[in-house]
């Protein structure tokens, strides 16, 4: 089979010809998906750039994909028949739903990934595509779709009618949150530094958005739109301490992410004071994914895809994503 592998940090990914997996080569619980489609994701990226723990190389990057089992080991019964299937990439949670276990581990590294012809999954990792997706459109979806969907629901405790801010809209996990939250019936604003992507937000669902190049978008925020109930950051950095003026009483601040770094000041009389709840989330569960998909299936969620490229042009997508150009998900096709 062929294979995008990263030999070496800081170089393009390379394509190779390595063996075809197989039942006999497999575990007895696990499966052999031929893909259809993958996507890509900013861990991606920095897996690339060296700045992720424990790399070991080569690797075939990649978490994200659909695709049809071909093969089976002994103990796995013929659950999907001809269907196409999509992958949790979050494997080894553990049994506390709270938090992840040491053992958690997320397809594409330490174990090889989507970037190739065939991988090799634990057949408990896969569901049905969801029915009204392209194989395409269902590739955007793990990842990014079960970290949005436990930041804004199992974190940030969404309910309808409550005011959500969602920051850096144009990633992946920052626009499904955007349609998560649009879907529950909440009141929507995001930010960004490109008006263009606001602009497309809003096309989505969101009520209004914000330019965080303007020094005093937050205050305008406040004036025109109210408090907010939960938001939703992959930032950190010195623009957190807005985000902790923004919070209405009792809310939520939910981060996914630290692009920027640490914040510069904490201003822990607002925290407690207000009563703030500042609050982690990473992927999720099996059961987060399955609710997600559930989610996605009730509430017929078509993810936002930026482009399709043929999966052999995988490097000028990892351009397009170093360059933040992207607005939604950047897929590959086999």
């Amino acid at each position: 089979m062929k294979a995008l592998v990263l030999s070496e940090l800081k170089t393009p990914l390379e394509l190779q010809t390595r063996p075809d997996l197989s039942a006999e080569a497999i575990g007895a619980k696990d499966v052999v998906v031929r893909l259809r489609a993958a996507a890509l994701n900013r861990r991606d990226y920095w897996i690339t750039q060296g700045k992720y723990p424990n790399i070991t190389l080569p690797i075939v990057l990649g978490s994200d994909g659909v695709g049809i089992v071909t093969a089976r080991g002994s103990e796995v019964e013929n659950t999907f028949g001809a269907g196409e299937v999509i992958i949790n990439p979050g494997w080894h949670w553990g049994e506390n739903l709270q938090v992840q276990s040491n053992e958690f581990q997320i397809l594409g590294l330490p174990h090889d990934g989507t970037l190739a012809e065939e991988v090799q999954i634990p057949a408990e990792h896969l569901w049905a595509k969801p029915w009204h997706l392209s194989s395409t459109q269902a590739a955007a979806l793990p990842l990014a779709g079960v970290t949005a969907y436990r930041a804004l629901f199992g974190r940030g405790g969404l309910q309808a009618g409550q005011n959500i801010l969602v920051t850096g809209v144009g990633g992946g996990v920052a626009m499904f949150v955007v349609q998560f939250a649009v879907a529950a019936g909440a009141n929507v604003y995001v930010t960004s530094s490109s008006d263009a992507k606001i602009d497309a937000a809003i096309g989505l669902g969101a009520i209004a958005g914000f330019n965080y190049t303007d020094p005093q978008w937050h205050q305008t925020l406040q004036s025109r739109c109210g408090l907010m109930n939960v938001i939703i950051d992959s930032t950190g950095g010195p623009g957190y301490a807005k985000l902790i003026e923004l919070a209405a009483p009792a809310g939520r601040i939910v981060s996914y992410g630290s692009t920027a770094g640490a914040p510069e000041r904490l201003d822990l009389f607002q925290v407690f004071w207000k009563q703030l709840n500042l609050l982690g989330s990473t992927m999720g569960s099996e059961l987060d994914f399955g609710a997600m998909l559930d989610f996605v299936n009730l509430h017929q969620i078509q993810p936002v895809v930026d482009s399709v490229r043929p999966w052999t042009e995988c490097n000028q997508s990892l351009e397009r994503m170093k360059a933040g150009h992207q607005f939604g998900k950047l897929v590959l096709v086999m």
